[in-house]
């Protein structure tokens, strides 16, 4: 019995199962962008057979991780930097309301919960790896988010942090001087959330925190480069 087959048995259907395991071997870099997804092969792969495995194709190209060309299939998405940027402008908004709909429901030990994780971003900084940094971040913001009272946000903000994840030549490669302004601005979210500050104060924060990682990006991107 194939380790898919296993994970049936306990957790539900093929189809589920197998878009479970695609979606991490994307996610994890098993598959790279580009990488071409052959039905023929992912059943040997696997143990499955190309019907779960082809819903579970479909359902990767609606989140945005798998894309079909005609005459060639199905392919592993290939992003570039203008569409991390374009995500990040999108993830901007949706965290800044997430965060100020999040804030009336933090306690002051969930408070100091992710003000603990910002603290591991300041000391990841001392031996700075980009990679580490970026699932610190992550932590972070979830950290947040797991407050929040609409399941339909939270659901569209994992999905957005997914296709970064894929796209996951972590930001923080391109800019790491954003690094440590990031916790900054991390520091200032938590003392407004701290002190009870308007709904429209804290959600105009954590979005320019978003959207000053787009800037950096775009600036990054436009800089000259040495021959």
């Amino acid at each position: 019995m194939s380790v898919t087959q296993k994970q049936t048995r306990a957790k539900g259907s093929k189809a589920e199962v197998s878009y479970d395991l695609l979606r991490s071997r994307i996610l994890d870099g098993t598959y790279g962008p580009g990488y071409r997804l052959v039905l023929s092969q992912l059943a040997r792969e696997t143990g499955v057979s190309t019907i779960p495995l082809r819903e579970a194709l479909r359902r990767l190209q609606s989140d945005g991780l798998v894309e079909v060309e005609r005459n060639i299939g199905a392919r592993v998405a290939v992003f570039d930097a203008a569409q991390v940027e374009h995500s990040l402008q999108v993830l901007a908004r949706l965290e800044g309301y997430a965060t100020a709909i999040c804030a009336p429901h933090m306690t002051a030990r969930d408070i100091e919960r992710s003000r603990k994780v910002n603290a591991r971003m300041v000391k990841a900084l001392e031996d700075f790896d980009p990679a580490s940094f970026t699932a610190l971040n992550r932590e972070f913001h979830f950290s947040l988010y797991e407050h929040c009272p609409d399941r339909h946000l939270v659901a569209l903000l994992e999905a957005e942090w997914a296709r970064l994840d894929h796209m996951r030549r972590s930001t923080f490669t391109y800019v790491p001087g954003r690094a440590r302004r990031s916790v900054e601005e991390h520091e200032r979210m938590l003392e407004l959330i701290a002190a009870g500050a308007q709904a429209q104060e804290i959600e105009r924060v954590a979005c320019a925190h978003k959207i000053a990682t787009a800037d950096a990006l775009h600036h990054a991107q436009d800089a000259p480069r040495a021959d």
